[in-house]
């Protein structure tokens, strides 16, 4: 595995490389003649020389790169030279127009290998090409998941694996694995590929950025079981990787019982803060494993100890369970209570990243960082090195913009690139096009509205990050859903047929209630909708067509206006003008009437009957749940509920008691926020499953079900009952705070435009059409004209999350936490 050649080429090794004369090389890069170079050559060593032409100035830039080259590599003990040939000079290296496009590598007076020059293309080629070549032995280069499992059998319980990908031989990330290479090849085995199957193979998504993964094979002694495998998550540096190495070589787990501010280990020096898990005797055995796991958990990322509470002479708070200490000196540790393993977690990469925000706060551009309401811009500060593969969008500008959206269908994004919100959904709008790629005949493309705002503003444009769909003979429709990439994909896919579909049969008709019509929409629209019509109903059927078109790309609706429309309303017991709703999920299909219905109270009924009677809240659906202005009756449960229960309130929502709350429930599981949310109520997490009101909209009063009691029919009818006469006494009052952005939302192009009108505001349905869009745009202004506005008035749009939860501790709506 490794090889004792890997010593003598540290004693000092030469690099040897011809180069074409060049008069202005600097003074550090060593020029000899052909003779005098080879004389200087020393068993395990090499030097650099190309018998350069003095007439050929062609290299000027290898060279540049050469000289920065010399001083990293004589770091390794590798020397860098020049060599100078002339006319009459016949040898190999000096005689042949061929041979000075060539860069060669020798220990001694061996050769060891030719480099084109022209892979050779800056220092961090040099650099990694010429350590790559020297550490044949130590770095395995591999392609496929069989080599990969081959080296990882052999080294079961004899050595650890530092596996890393690159996207190409010669970048930076190459570079900074070779030189770590150079200095742990030794102690581990060094793997190598830049084949991204073999990157996905073992569960990567992320195919994009360089990845090192380190492989804890030697203490595997079974060869059935797989190594361990810990993701190093910072940039492949050079730095970054030393730092990583060295948290792999310390202890998993250390027991300490002393002063957690008096502790030191290799992670404070490394920078990384420390987390002590509190341990006690009696349940030494539970925190111990629970240590290890978080330990796992925070490899590479902190330190974990446990801390004995026993045998120490410094008093603990008697609630924490945990203690944090950061990296900084003299900055106080920090006593929690935190009851799962995934708040610890949590807890420690949050703080690692807002570190990692103070560390770089002086390259913050934007003062407006400092006052986001949300993560939004903390997030994309964070990423804002990761490349996004911008390549499966087509860039739209003025000159591309009506040429493409009219030769094919088109999703088209406008954002700002100086806009947090915009960036953060840039994000998932790539997202989405890694998910579409392949499979849709729709065109995904993007503005940057900062760079193109005359274009925006024709476009009808006035806020941004805003999503349209333009279609050939139609007005484009706006998505006016959540800024992520399932709900964006689902208005997408919705959008492929028309809304109303037009059925023509009654047997057509049964396959689309029974979703075999449209089945691989049905993940996207669990309900259904028919409109049922006689013939001669021309008024009812241009509203329920209108509203089909409102709510297109939300859900699925159609259309039965034959003459043989009475057999479905016999068999459905619908009274017509009448709607038939089949939800998916359970099976079943309803009807409901629609006598005198206008379009509105059409798209009314629709998004009401779309609600589930009993539903899973999560972030993404509690909105909609709030807009009903109700309080909300919540099941807290730690997993799935017990069928009981469900039946209990289920029960009593068909026997209308429950007509004037909202019931739900939250799996903390699923939505883990809810622990916090539990923890806003009540001073630590309570037993689970747990029933609570919470009336939001009147006073925020919270009421917990006795947990003494069974959660049955009977006894949950008689608690609501004590509400209702006021003899249950609330556990908390949440507080009138407002739910406001910490800037106005700005209309920037009625700024910019003093004569322009506000933007008006839609409210519910969800889905909105846009009917006022310019379809025959004049041929633009010059755009250096437009650009004479001050670009400081544009402004951001902050993007209302409609209310969601907020942070780990609570979720807010309107002036209220909930």
């Amino acid at each position: 595995m490794m090889s004792s050649s890997f010593n003598i080429f540290r004693v000092g090794i030469s690099f040897v490389m011809m180069c074409i004369f060049y008069k202005s090389a600097v003074d550090s890069l060593s020029e000899l003649s052909p003779q005098k170079y080879f004389s200087t050559l020393q068993p395990g060593k090499a030097s650099l020389a190309y018998f350069c032409q003095a007439d050929s100035p062609r290299t000027s830039v290898f060279l540049e790169e050469l000289n920065e080259a010399v001083k990293p590599l004589q770091d390794y003990g590798i020397s860098v030279a020049k060599v100078n040939c002339v006319k009459e000079e016949t040898s190999r290296y000096c005689g042949k127009e061929k041979d000075l496009v060539k860069a060669y590598l020798f220990r001694g007076n061996i050769l060891l290998r030719e480099f084109p020059t022209d892979t050779l293309f800056d220092v961090n080629a040099i650099v990694a090409h010429v350590l790559f070549a020297l550490l044949f032995n130590e770095v395995k280069y591999i392609t496929t998941l069989e080599d990969l499992q081959n080296i990882e059998n052999a080294l079961k319980g004899k050595a650890n694996i530092a596996f890393s990908y690159v996207r190409a031989i010669g970048t930076p990330e190459h570079r900074a694995v070779m030189e770590a290479a150079f200095v742990y090849g030794t102690t581990y085995q060094f793997v190598l590929t830049t084949e991204t199957a073999l990157l996905e193979s073992i569960g990567t998504e992320d195919i994009k950025n360089a990845h090192l993964y380190f492989f804890h094979c030697k203490q595997v002694l079974d060869l059935t079981e797989q190594c361990r495998r810990t993701l190093m998550e910072p940039p492949l540096t050079t730095l970054n990787i030393h730092r990583f190495i060295k948290t792999m070589e310390a202890p998993l787990l250390t027991e300490v019982a002393e002063d957690p501010q008096q502790v030191s280990t290799v992670h404070l020096q490394l920078g990384l803060p420390l987390v002590f898990i509190v341990s006690q005797q009696a349940t030494y055995e539970a925190d111990r494993r629970t240590a290890e796991w978080v330990a796992w958990r925070l490899l590479g990322k902190a330190g974990v100890l446990l801390l004995l509470r026993d045998s120490l002479e410094v008093d603990i708070p008697q609630h924490a369970n945990v203690v944090f200490r950061r990296a900084e000196e003299g900055v106080p540790v920090e006593f929690l209570v935190l009851h799962d393993v995934d708040l610890i977690i949590s807890c420690v990469e949050s703080n690692m990243h807002i570190e990692e925000i103070q560390e770089d706060e002086d390259d913050m551009e934007s003062s407006d960082m400092d006052i986001q309401d949300d993560e939004v811009a903390e997030t994309v500060y964070r990423d804002r090195k990761r490349r996004l593969p911008l390549e499966l969008t087509v860039e739209l500008t003025e000159e591309t913009f009506n040429a493409t959206v009219v030769a094919s269908d088109s999703i088209v994004l406008f954002y700002a690139g100086w806009q947090a919100v915009s960036m953060a959904f840039l994000q998932s709008y790539i997202d989405l096009a890694i998910k579409l790629k392949g499979t849709s005949n729709m065109l995904l493309t993007r503005v940057n509205c900062a760079d193109w705002s005359d274009l925006c503003t024709k476009q009808n444009v006035t806020e941004f990050p805003v999503v349209k769909m333009y279609k050939e003979g139609k007005s484009p429709v706006s998505y006016p859903g959540m800024l992520g990439t399932e709900d964006l994909l689902k208005f997408i896919q919705l959008n492929r047929i028309s809304c109303p579909v037009n059925i023509t049969s009654v047997q057509e008709a049964e396959e689309y209630l029974s979703g075999e019509l449209y089945e691989d929409l049905i993940s996207y629209s669990s309900v259904s909708v028919l409109g049922l019509f006689s013939p001669n109903m021309t008024t009812a059927k241009e509203d329920f067509t209108e509203a089909g078109n409102y709510l297109k790309g939300c859900v699925i609706t159609g259309i039965y206006s034959e003459d043989d429309v009475l057999i479905l309303s016999n068999k459905y017991a619908a009274t017509l003008p009448a709607l038939l709703l089949a939800r998916h999920k359970e099976g079943k299909i309803e009807s409901i009437p629609l006598a005198n219905s206008p379009a509105q109270d059409i798209v009314q009924i629709i998004t009401d009957a779309l609600l589930e009677t009993f539903p899973e809240i999560t972030v993404e659906n509690l909105p909609i749940y709030l807009r009903l202005q109700k309080p909300l009756l919540i099941l807290f449960s730690d997993g799935s509920i017990n069928p009981q229960y469900k039946k209990a309130i289920l029960t009593l929502v068909n026997e209308k008691h429950l007509d004037s709350l909202t019931p739900c429930w939250l799996n903390l599981k699923n939505t883990p926020v809810g622990r916090g949310v539990l923890q806003a109520y009540f001073d630590a997490l309570p037993p689970l499953p747990l029933l609570v009101v919470v009336n939001l909209h009147s006073g925020g009063h919270v009421f917990a079900f006795p947990s003494d009691q069974a959660i049955t029919e009977q006894n949950l009818l008689l608690w609501l009952k004590k509400l209702e006469a006021g003899l249950e006494s609330h556990i908390t009052i949440l507080p009138a705070q407002e739910w406001k952005p910490p800037l106005p939302a700005y209309d920037f192009l009625s700024m910019m435009d003093a004569a322009a009108s506000q933007h008006p505001t839609r409210k519910d349905p969800e889905c909105t059409k846009e009917t006022d869009a310019q379809e025959n745009d004049k041929k633009h202004e010059d755009k250096s004209a437009f650009r004479k506005e001050p670009i400081e008035t544009l402004r951001i749009k902050h993007w209302n999350r409609s209310n969601l939860f907020k942070g780990e501790k609570s979720f807010k709506h309107d002036n209220k936490e909930l």
